[in-house]
């Protein structure tokens, strides 16, 4: 097995030149890093990534908390990640913390102490241990999907915790799904949101009363329930909107999840897509065209959220003391026919 010692003798160099290539402690000139990179990959040396962190103090490993990794959504976002922290030469350690505060604490401690370089978290909707913890012990930290106001009770941010943060566009995207479904003629529009205390929850429901307020419509409170940002929650809630002495003609779930929560409810009373209730979903994901009717959505940029979380996470640790930056991403409409709207190119 090749050592540093045969790399600084197949390079011309010495061993703490090596090091300085390998750790990034020290200038190098390109001739002689390419030098040293050359003779590393001849030899098919490996370096000592423990040895290596005992040196720079850093592991070259980032820690990932999202919840519901099993949904395609986040499952994206994973990916994204992932390729960001390869290309940079990190390694990944994920953990779910299932939307509970007190387990996204304990999993974004274990993380903490395998000593990763930083951490990426889609936060719950109760942060208040998970930013104490973060800020106790100075863990350079991103934020993604969901925001976390710096004032907003009752989890302020605790004093002198700073952080970045990266997420889609949610207000006008819904906004846009409400003003297109009062083009096509429907008064009563409902909404299944998600899980309160998210931000992400707050913004879709602004995005769905700005919509209403724009078409002219009246904001009515029955027809803005609950799903939790999960299948099950959303398919009792559609079913109690469906109940209502006048049901909704048309809907906009919440996210992915919800979506399928709502189209179970309406297949268990009989009725049809856009047939007796118009659909139009938040969060487009790879088998939305093969559903009939195909799903109207708004398409969030998962990966880039994922790769762009990794690079604002990298600027983080290279500039501590640097400001904290909000990066919004633009979603994007999908048009398809589960809104009523005929497929393009059909006379109907």
């Amino acid at each position: 097995m090749a050592t540093m010692v045969d790399v600084a003798r197949s390079a011309g160099v010495s061993v703490a030149t090596v090091s300085h290539v390998l750790n990034d402690t020290r200038p190098v000139r390109p001739a002689t890093r390419r030098a040293v990179l050359d003779a590393i990959e001849e030899l098919g040396y490996t370096p000592n990534t423990l040895a290596r962190s005992l040196v720079t103090a850093r592991t070259r490993s980032i820690g990932l908390a999202v919840s519901a990794i099993s949904n395609p959504y986040f499952t994206e976002i994973l990916q994204g990640v992932e390729a960001g922290a390869l290309e940079h030469g990190y390694g990944l350690l994920v953990a779910d913390p299932h939307d509970d505060p007190a387990h996204e604490r304990t999993v974004v401690q274990l993380l903490h102490e395998r000593r990763v370089d930083g951490m990426i978290v889609a936060p719950s909707a109760r942060p208040a241990e998970l930013l104490g913890y973060l800020a106790r012990h100075g863990v350079p930290t991103v934020f993604l999907d969901r925001r976390v106001d710096a004032g907003t009770p009752p989890d302020p941010v605790p004093s002198g915790f700073v952080f970045d943060q990266v997420c889609a566009e949610n207000t006008e995207p819904v906004a846009l799904l409400v003003g297109h479904l009062a083009e096509l003629g429907h008064r009563r529009i409902g909404l299944v949101a998600g899980l309160p205390g998210l931000s992400t929850t707050g913004e879709r429901i602004s995005g769905y009363r700005d919509g209403l307020a724009r078409a002219g419509l009246p904001h009515d409170e029955r027809l803005v329930v609950s799903g939790d940002s999960e299948a099950a929650g959303a398919e009792r809630a559609t079913g109690t909107l469906l109940s209502l002495p006048a049901p909704p003609t048309a809907l906009v779930t919440a996210n992915n999840a919800m979506t399928i929560g709502a189209l179970r409810a309406v297949r268990a009373r009989g009725l049809t897509v856009p047939g007796d209730l118009a659909l139009c979903c938040f969060d487009d994901f790879s088998w939305a065209d093969l559903f009939s009717p195909r799903l109207t959505a708004i398409a969030q940029p998962a990966r880039e959220i994922g790769a762009e979380a990794v690079r604002l996470l990298l600027d983080r640790l290279d500039s501590p003391g640097r400001e904290a930056r909000t990066v919004r991403l633009p979603s994007a409409f999908v048009h398809r026919t589960s809104c009523g709207c005929p497929e393009k190119g059909s006379d109907a």
